[in-house]
């Protein structure tokens, strides 16, 4: 049984198409313009490709692993179509399993549900707070933040040698910051976990949706990735790897689809007997839709070419990049250096002004988004910041005022859909700022910097004899 799905004929010299690439939003001083979607590293816009293929399998949308009727019948074959779909995405084992879950941080918690007794895990504090906090039930070692990919294999391999007792050993790292974009050193820090008896999953969240994954060439022992990141919304995630863990482990939620027997005993108790496979973790009713577009996701991506993906990116990398460098109060945040390879995913401040208040300005008088705050990475963003871990400071920094430095930063990102046009208007918008500051007042409001409806900046727009860089 099969479902239609859109063709494949998406231009490999231009972005891929996204929904609301035409969408038009008001500007507070007048008018409108089509959005620039840059905050690809907290929800890419979902592929046209992935939304039409969902379209058309909707209407034979059915219960899964549940029914007899033909609908149900396709919706289970989608499902596990979906599974190898992904299994083939990610370079998967033949003995690896592809578990679904809802997310990345739930991938991840699902992991840290079926560590072995007394399995202590390590994690640098430049982590996701997916991949730094839910290890709550193991002891962990909470390595310091690296500054080159050398630093980071040699940090590792000492916490490893020195682990007291010398037993289970788990390693999460990511493969590409959300914060700088720039990418780890993922197969050699594979190589020395296993040399010291450990194992390692891998924070895939920003990486796969910028750069071909290979569990088997990497060597890695676990990929966890969302959906959401990857083009594909409707809330799925994926953690897949080695399966022994997970079988030995008790369900991550108890329930039908987990089970395989389920009896009554004398005592008037209930025995179950659970399954072995990827359905041990996955009880209820999957997310049929979540799943099958991430696996439309991989499939439109796999179509249009890595390699064509990766080098218009990086050509969008070198151009934002080198727009901020030509100005002087911008600080671009950074681990590992100005060289370091990196995804589309970039992190700066600006002298003198809040962060939260930039970001605002880009979005009300530029029609950009972008996003303000320490992007769930609090530690790293402090490290990288230069702050003490007393100082205050929040995502939105509430407590600071327009144009008080607040503690937190700035990120833009984008990728395969991401036109030109946005990462231009972008640093033309930056730089204009910078120059003549902001056209607007903005206020504080439930801890986010918005546009005061009541005020106009009248000597801004006078002095704006200036050129619109918006279409």
């Amino acid at each position: 049984m099969s479902v239609s799905t859109a063709a494949a004929d998406q231009t490999l010299c231009a972005p891929l198409p996204v929904l609301g690439r035409d969408v038009l939003v008001p500007l507070v001083t007048g008018g409108e313009v089509t959005y620039a979607a840059l905050d690809y590293a907290a929800s890419a816009p979902a592929l046209q490709r992935v939304w039409d293929d969902v379209a058309a399998y909707a209407p034979y949308y059915g219960s899964v692993h549940r029914g007899a009727g033909y609908l149900s019948q396709l919706s289970t074959d989608l499902f596990e179509n979906s599974r190898a779909t992904v299994a083939e995405f990610l370079g998967c084992r033949e003995s690896d399993q592809v578990v679904f879950t809802r997310s990345t941080t739930d991938s991840l918690n699902l992991l840290a549900a079926a560590l072995p007794t007394d399995c202590q895990v390590f994690v640098f504090e430049t982590e996701h707070h997916a991949s730094l906090l839910p290890w709550r039930d193991a002891e962990v070692t909470y390595l310091n933040a690296p500054r080159t990919p050398a630093q980071a294999v040699e940090t590792l391999e000492r916490a490893l040698a020195d682990r007291e007792p010398y037993g289970p050993a788990l390693v999460c790292v990511t493969g590409a910051s959300n914060v700088t974009g720039e990418l780890w050193p993922v197969r050699e820090l594979a190589a020395a976990a296993h040399a010291h008896g450990a194992r390692i999953v891998l924070d895939a969240a920003q990486l796969a949706p910028h750069h071909p994954l290979d569990i088997d060439e990497l060597d890695v022992d676990w990929v966890a990735f969302s959906g959401h990141k990857l083009y594909a919304p409707f809330g799925s995630g994926v953690l897949a790897g080695r399966a022994d863990w997970l079988q030995a482990a008790e369900p991550y939620l108890a329930g039908g689809g987990a089970s395989r027997k389920v009896a009554r005993r004398g005592d008037g108790g209930v025995d179950v007997e659970w399954h072995t496979t990827a359905a041990r973790h996955e009880a209820g009713s999957p997310n049929v839709i979540g799943v099958y577009s991430i696996a439309a996701a991989c499939k439109a991506l796999t179509e249009a070419g890595f390699d064509s993906l990766v080098e218009r990116e990086q050509g969008l990398v070198t151009k934002v990049r080198e727009g901020l460098a030509e100005v002087g109060a911008v600080r671009v945040l950074s681990l590992f250096g100005d060289d370091a390879p990196r995804v589309g995913v970039i992190s700066f401040v600006v002298d003198g002004w809040n962060s939260s208040h930039f970001a605002a300005a880009l979005s009300a008088e530029y029609g950009i988004g972008v996003r303000d705050g320490l992007f769930c990475a609090h530690p790293l963003v402090r490290t990288l910041l230069g702050s003490d871990a007393q100082d205050p400071g929040e995502c939105g920094a509430p407590e600071a005022e327009p144009g008080e430095r607040s503690l937190n930063a700035i990120r833009v990102s984008f990728g395969a859909g991401t036109p030109d046009e946005h990462v231009e208007r972008f640093v033309g918008a930056v730089k204009e700022l910078v120059r003549q500051g902001a056209q607007w007042n903005y206020r504080t409001e439930d801890g986010r910097c918005v546009p005061d409806r009541d005020f106009v900046n009248a000597s801004a727009l006078q002095a704006a004899g200036r050129a619109r860089i918006m279409p």
